[in-house]
């Protein structure tokens, strides 16, 4: 064997123990845009939050869509459309294989999202009142929560808003159009089936009980051992609010199940009303 034979083969040995080299754990291959893969780091999220909605609406509500390492999404599930609703929203989860989670990654990328200005509402859409729209993204060495104010509110470009502005709103507004149509897009069997998302836990915020007369409840003793009188953390507008996980969330899960949302909650002889908000994965508290 010739020196020169001899040198290529130890440069291809070389070349094949490094394409076969493991990728570092809790990230992604290196060859796509990094990120921590386990079942409670959040990827990539948004949803809706402000606007003139009661209190009660902005304690209890949801992202519209959170992205995990491990691929799962967590959405809000089918409602039922009756009154009083259920004390518990639904959600749902399903599982995105690692190849469609790095598709999502790219594309909320694609859209800017790394590098949107969040520090303005991007441009003035003369709107009152309505929701700011947030993102967050935790990938590729970012981790940024981006707001943006009426940001599906306007149909065109508006006088006075600058063209970058606007195309940087229409990215976002096609990006949220993806994530809700994952298996338009993703490759195909990428996605799995959504089933009922198992929480860990609840926010549980208590207020004041105020009945109404013509639609009476069948009150519900409070469970747990921790009273509801001064419970939990001042939520403000009249509300405290308390995190209830592990054993205690075990014994209360059932009742807020079979609960509506003017069920009356009865400790210490008074009635007190509790409008409930499950944690996501990565959430631990108020």
């Amino acid at each position: 064997m010739t020196r020169r034979q001899t040198v290529s083969i130890a440069l291809l040995a070389m070349t094949m123990t490094a394409c076969a080299a493991p990728s570092a754990p809790g990230t992604a291959s290196p060859s796509s845009i990094a990120y921590a893969t386990g079942p409670n780091d959040l990827v990539l999220q948004w949803g809706y939050e402000g606007g003139f909605t009661p209190p009660e609406f902005q304690l209890t509500n949801l992202p519209s869509f959170s992205l995990y390492g491990d691929g799962t999404v967590v959405r809000p599930g089918p409602q039922i459309e009756i009154y009083p609703g259920p004390a518990l929203p639904a959600l749902e989860s399903f599982v995105v294989e690692p190849a469609g989670v790095e598709a999502i990654v790219q594309a909320a990328f694609d859209a800017g999202l790394d590098t949107v200005d969040d520090l303005t509402d991007l441009g003035s859409v003369g709107i009152a009142d309505a929701a700011d729209t947030v993102f967050t993204l935790r990938a590729g060495g970012v981790d940024r929560t981006v707001r943006i104010y009426a940001l599906s509110e306007i149909g065109g470009r508006p006088p006075g808003m600058d063209l970058d502005e606007h195309r940087a709103r229409e990215a976002l507004i096609a990006l949220v159009d993806r994530l809700n149509s994952l298996e338009d897009w993703l490759p195909e069997g990428s996605v799995g089936p959504a089933i009922a998302h198992e929480t860990h836990g609840s926010r549980v915020h208590v207020s004041e009980y105020r009945n109404e007369a013509d639609l009476p409840q069948r009150p519900v003793p409070w469970p747990l051992a921790a009273p509801l009188a001064g419970a939990g953390s001042d939520a403000g507008t009249g509300f405290r609010c308390l995190a209830v996980t592990g054993d205690d969330w075990s014994q209360l899960e059932p009742l807020a199940q079979a609960a509506n949302q003017l069920t009356p909650w009865v400790d210490g002889g008074e009635r007190y009303a509790l409008a409930f908000r499950p944690l996501l994965p990565d959430e631990t508290g108020c």
